[in-house]
């Protein structure tokens, strides 16, 4: 932004994820694990269940998987295991995120975490929940890996954690996979939104972000849902024919 402003004068619109001081959006850095958050809420209630009566394992305790964690503690979730890079932690009775996220925040790794039972990432993503959340790479999920996980349903909080074998593997299984370019794109979404604050130089408060964002992303998922609905699809397909379809649309319209 300032060197962009150096040669075409003041343009805070010009890149987003700024810091709020210098023209970001409040609610930005923790945007993609709250839409995750939301996602995931819609999905339960199509099962005629809520956050608090679920169980969680997410892989990745970096600003999505910790956000995620945090929004699903809030609700009244329990996360019985996580990761970072350094290995996971586990507690079937529901582990003290905000314990968690403080040891991580004094630059400490999750198993370095006293008085816990520590397991292996592959434990980590085969371990007893109702929710799986792949946050933190990519090609996590092949054949036999998918074949372990025994979670009902799988969000995609990480981008192209399953591998199309692993896909294979969660469709013959009847496990629902909620995929990345839907369960993710709340850090987007609220680019966009700080992008429009930009050019109409005004600042959106957090409930003004947050309304936009839950809006967004609930009626994202469910356009995807009743498509799939409709015919017989995954998730993920749906979600590519209606993105697809609107590039599509759009280029027709304009003549292309």
């Amino acid at each position: 932004m300032s060197e962009y402003g150096k040669i075409h004068g003041f343009n805070p619109a010009v890149v987003t994820g700024k810091p709020v001081e210098l023209h970001g959006s409040v609610g930005r850095e923790e945007a993609t694990g709250e839409g995750v958050v939301l996602v995931i809420e819609e999905v339960l209630a199509d099962a005629g269940r809520s956050i608090s009566d679920c169980t969680f394992a997410i892989q990745g305790f970096g600003n999505v998987g910790s956000n995620t964690a945090m929004a699903l503690h809030r609700k009244g979730g329990k996360i019985i295991a996580l990761s970072d890079v350094s290995g996971a932690v586990a507690n079937l009775s529901g582990l003290d995120v905000p314990a968690l996220l403080q040891h991580r925040n004094s630059g400490k790794p999750l198993f370095e975490f006293p008085s816990i039972q520590h397991i292996t990432n592959g434990e980590l993503l085969a371990c007893p929940c109702d929710v799986l959340i792949p946050a933190a790479l990519e090609d996590v999920f092949d054949a036999p890996t998918a074949e372990a996980v025994k979670a009902s349903i799988v969000i995609e909080a990480a981008n192209g954690p399953t591998t199309p074998e692993g896909d294979e593997v969660f469709k013959r299984r009847g496990i629902t996979v909620v995929p990345d370019i839907l369960a993710n794109a709340g850090g987007v979404d609220v680019s966009y939104l700080e992008w429009v604050q930009n050019l109409q130089h005004v600042t959106w408060t957090l409930d003004q972000v947050n309304s936009h964002l839950s809006d967004t992303m609930k009626n994202a998922y469910r356009s995807v849902r009743a498509l799939a609905k409709e015919r017989k699809l995954d998730l993920r397909t749906a979600s590519f024919i209606i993105a697809i379809g609107r590039v599509g649309r759009a280029a027709v319209l304009q003549g292309v």
